[in-house]
């Protein structure tokens, strides 16, 4: 048995020496380079591609199959003098003997200056589509050669040859690459240059170190990045898993869209896909963009199928005005300090045309919403909003008036204000009547964005604590609206002002060329004054009760104006015409029939009154109101007259019965004696509706007539006393018609 095992040795070395010596042999009699156009050739006719061979091969046989190959270049068959890749060195060895049991065995990999261009023509077509393809067939193909190459048995893949290849590869390294991607059709452009990539060992089922770097670039728009990944790669192909533990991708970009601004940012976090069970997990998100940092975590779902996502997000408080100004973006000009202060919680789902966020926990400034966001359909942007928050100021986010709304608001305020200096003494009630304005009072812009809410399907629920628009603060409100074709529905916009509420429902129909508008209110029991825009400035007082139905069409607040046709019906209670003492104007025209001076000064500024009451008839922006009723403390006052909405201007005739001057100490020119019961004083209000009751005079022309009423009554009181029952009554009458024409 000895001399058996001795032989045995003795034969296995003798087969090693043998091999090493045909190595030997091999690696130093054959010189590969001699076979440049048999290789050239087995790749086209085994692999489809045109390799070009232009620098050295370099070879190893045993115990390591070494290859180097320089200056190669490789191409499809299609395009065969148009390489799609070229790199500078290729260097690789695998040991042999493990290649008998499917084992690749290899040392350091190393790839210098590799180029890939790729590129689509005009018709959409891809070189890269190109590999592997066998050349185009020719004329000249015989068909002796097709019937042989027809002949050929196909291969068939054995049961051991479908078995995953084992990989040990001591490290990968690539240096210099470079890759250029082009579409002639939409002259798009995207490079990667100077891309670095280096690996640790690379063994199956074993974390594998990864770093890899490189520069973004592309011209459509203009940008360029400065990426790093580094992390650590582990994958099982039997059991189709591959994770990316500690991923870490940062850099930074700059280019056009960020108008000279550079964006820093950063992911990480823990990546698996399992393409067994079709899922794909992140865990442990963490992203930045210069100040703004999130956590998370994304989960997908059927990848064999119509992918799902799901996932959270929360984002730390940041200022988005500071953001949006570090990206190179400009804010509509808002507020300052106004969305300071912005923060987000919330969950996540989604699939390739649908999002949504529930869950939603959003603070803006000083406001906190919570609630759910959605994209029901992103190509049909159908958009799905149910929000409750506890205080919204709208005026902080409200973009500030154009040049041309300011030019009208400031003609309109200088016209205002000139009337209302002309109409200062009111109190007096002396001056002149103030004119009639002139200027329009909104603006000629475009208002509604027409093309984007026909294509707009959207359905909104929103509540708030307190909502403040146009420094109107609205207890409770709440907005309902909904639209799809271009036909848009306030379902309802509601809210409490005080102790009052109010309701407004409409319509829009933007199909039409020019928008169609319906709008029904209902307001009741608010302080007037809180609807005027001026704090400290509303010409009337009082609780507002007031139901309207209107209809407009156009695309600006003018032409809706203009264009303004419906019915409304107010009316105020408890309330008081500011700056405006209805009953001394009214003290004055008695005087004057009097034929006497007021010997003191007026008692106040102001005319309280207990109800104002009326109709208003819209036409083409033109308000009539023939019934309007005023009660006052001693006087009844009854009148009519227009509200030009398209100037906010007035002009009424009203008369007033008074009883005069109630008062502790009456002025002895004020008094009222028989001769004046039941006579109507007229007074005259015209001038623009913010001046209110200021804008009022004792109407001296009407005035007049009723001078010779009373003059005519005296005269008629002295006949009767004078003849009483000594004449015939028919000849009394008679005479008391002469004299009263």
């Amino acid at each position: 048995m000895k001399a058996f095992g001795k032989i045995l040795g003795l034969v296995i070395l003798g087969l090693l020496l043998i091999i090493v010596a045909l190595g030997f042999a091999l690696t130093h009699f054959f010189d590969p380079n001699n076979y440049k156009d048999e290789i050239r050739q087995l790749a086209r006719d085994k692999a489809h591609l045109e390799l070009t061979l232009k620098g050295d091969i370099g070879w190893s046989l045993f115990p390591w199959l070494g290859l180097e190959l320089h200056d190669a270049s490789v191409a499809t068959l299609t395009a065969p003098t148009k390489p799609f890749a070229d790199l500078q060195m290729l260097g690789l060895s695998v040991r042999v003997l493990p290649l008998l049991r499917r084992e690749i065995q290899m040392s350091d990999v190393r790839v210098e200056g590799l180029n890939l261009t790729l590129n689509r023509d005009e018709n959409g077509h891809g070189n890269w589509e190109d590999i592997g393809r066998p050349a185009p067939t020719t004329p000249a193909s015989t068909p002796e050669s097709a019937t042989a190459d027809a002949s050929k048995p196909a291969p068939v893949a054995s049961e051991k040859s479908s078995q995953p290849l084992k990989l040990d590869i001591d490290s990968l390294t690539i240096n210099n690459a470079h890759i250029d991607y082009s579409d002639a059709k939409s002259g798009r452009q995207f490079t990667a240059e100077s891309i670095q990539l280096s690996t640790g060992a690379v063994h199956e089922a074993t974390n594998i170190p990864i770093k890899l770097t490189s520069f973004l670039s592309t011209n459509q728009p203009v940008m360029r990045a400065k990426t790093e990944l580094v992390g650590q790669l582990r994958f099982d192909r039997a059991l189709k898993r591959y994770q990316f533990e500690d991923m870490r991708l940062s850099g930074e970009t700059s280019g056009d869209p960020l108008d000279g601004k550079t964006l820093t940012f950063a992911a990480q976090g823990q990546l698996l896909v399992d393409l067994a069970a079709n899922v794909a997990d992140w865990n442990g998100l963490k992203f930045s963009a210069n100040q703004l940092r999130a956590l998370g975590e994304l989960h997908v779902r059927d990848l064999d199928k119509t992918p799902q996502v799901s996932g959270g997000l929360s984002i730390a408080q940041f200022s988005l005005r500071d953001f949006i100004d570090g990206i190179g973006q400009t804010l509509p000009d808002i507020s300052e300090g106004s969305l300071s202060k912005v923060e987000l919680v919330g969950r996540f789902t989604g699939s390739p045309n649908s999002f949504a966020v529930e869950d939603l926990n959003m603070k803006v400034d000083d406001s906190t919403f919570t609630g759910r966001v959605a994209v029901d359909d992103i190509a049909k942007q159908a958009i799905r909003v149910q929000l409750k928050a506890d205080t919204f100021d709208a005026d902080l986010y409200r973009p500030a008036k154009s040049e041309v709304a300011k030019s009208a608001g400031a003609a309109r305020k200088s016209e205002v204000t000139g009337t209302e200096n002309q109409a200062f003494a009111t109190v007096g009630g002396t001056t002149p009547l103030p004119n009639p304005p002139t200027q329009v009072a909104w603006s000629t812009e475009r208002l509604l964005p027409v093309e984007r809410l026909r294509k707009l399907d959207v359905q909104a629920d929103l509540s708030f604590g307190q909502l403040t628009v146009d420094k109107l603060p609205i207890q409770n409100a709440v907005l309902k609206t909904q639209g799809v074709g271009g036909q848009i529905s306030l379902d309802s916009l509601r809210g409490n002002i005080n102790n009052g509420d109010f309701e407004i429902k409409g319509t829009l129909d933007v199909r039409p060329d020019v928008p169609l508008v319906s709008l029904q209110t209902r307001i009741n029991k608010i302080p007037v004054e809180r609807f005027y825009r001026s704090e400290g400035n509303s010409p009337v007082r009082g609780l507002l009760t007031s139901h309207s139905d209107m209809t407009s069409k156009g695309n600006s607040q003018k032409v809706l104006i203009d264009g303004l046709n419906g019915t409304a019906s107010f009316m105020l209670n408890n309330g008081v015409l500011v700056n405006a003492n209805l009953e001394q104007q009214l003290c004055v025209g008695i005087a004057k029939l009097n034929r006497q001076t007021l010997s003191g000064e007026p008692h106040g500024k102001d005319t309280p009154f207990q109800q104002l009451n009326g109709n208003l008839v819209i036409r083409n922006g033109v308000a009539n109101n023939p019934d309007l009723k005023v009660q006052i403390p001693g006087l009844a006052v009854n009148g009519n007259g227009d509200v030009d909405l398209r100037v906010l201007g007035m002009d009424y005739r009203i008369g007033i019965i008074v009883e005069g001057d109630k008062g502790d100490m009456p002025d002895p020119a004020c008094q009222v004696n028989d001769r004046y019961a039941n006579i109507e004083f007229p007074v005259r209000c015209r001038g623009p509706v913010e001046l209110g009751a200021k804008a009022c005079r004792v109407d001296s022309e009407a005035l007049g007539a009723v001078a010779a009423k009373l003059a005519g009554d005296k005269i008629e009181q002295k006949i009767d006393e004078k003849l009483g029952d000594k004449v015939n009554p028919q000849l009394k009458e008679a005479l008391k018609g002469l004299l009263r024409r």
